[in-house]
């Protein structure tokens, strides 16, 4: 299939990343877990255990942004007895992930709506935690983004970042550069049948803010207490705030 990928620009990315995991969203689940070496299924329960710990609650309300197919959305829904939405603004990707979530035991608790993250329809503080997995390297507008975020969080919420990052361990980090800029954006043609998603990957990730960064556009989106806790030597990281 012909190559589908975001310009370099902000400026008119949502339509092109709305187009490029389109095309690929038959296999996204598949290149997921085999190019994170099923990592990032590990990632999503480390940030679900953050999240149920500094909430300290059983029943609390969820909100999953740029959800994809689903797989942090049903983990949410897993772990809480109050409610989990999941929006996306690719409806592909959606659908997929309303299939998912049918055959899961908490369907019934969990919606899966389409939406976009920089305007969510929703009322100002509905929920008590909001997660982005991968998505927000994926907005037009960083700082937008997490203003809706914390506009939706009631107070005392917590919002979770789950990110791509870049490893800090020197050899490490060299021989994962060569993985991710060489080896994976082939790998994950071959799996999607699809040119071109697989190298903006690691271009939006080394255009993305750095951990320190990004720990501080979300304080001064209004979020205190923030920490982030490095993952798998750095490949991920899992930014936490709270709104006060």
């Amino acid at each position: 299939m012909k190559a589908v990928t975001p310009t370099d620009s902000q400026a008119g990315k949502a339509e092109n990343v709305r187009a490029m995991f389109s095309a690929i969203a038959h296999r996204y689940d598949l290149a997921n877990h085999v190019l994170s070496l099923n990592l990032d299924r590990r990632w999503r329960r480390f940030a679900i255990r953050q999240i149920v710990a500094r909430l300290n609650r059983p029943d609390f309300d969820a909100l999953d942004l740029a959800c994809g197919t689903g797989d942090l959305t049903a983990a949410l829904g897993a772990a809480t007895r109050g409610r989990v939405v999941g929006l996306d603004f690719c409806h592909p990707m959606l659908v997929i992930g309303a299939n998912k979530l049918a055959k899961t035991n908490h369907c019934s608790s969990v919606a899966l709506s389409e939406a976009d993250a920089l305007n969510l329809p929703l009322r100002n503080a509905t929920f008590d935690a909001v997660t982005i997995a991968f998505g927000l390297r994926n907005l037009e507008d960083y700082e937008r983004g997490l203003s809706e975020m914390r506009r939706v969080l009631r107070p005392g919420g917590v919002l979770a970042v789950l990110e791509f990052s870049r490893p800090s361990i020197p050899v490490f980090r060299q021989v994962y550069q060569i993985y991710f800029s060489k080896i994976l954006p082939w790998i994950g043609a071959r799996l999607s049948g699809v040119e071109g998603p697989y190298d903006y990957l690691p271009d939006s990730v080394s255009n993305f803010p750095t951990r320190e960064a990004l720990k501080g556009l979300m304080e001064r989106a209004g979020f205190a207490d923030v920490i982030f806790f490095n993952l798998s030597g750095g490949v991920a990281a899992l930014h936490l705030g709270t709104k006060v």
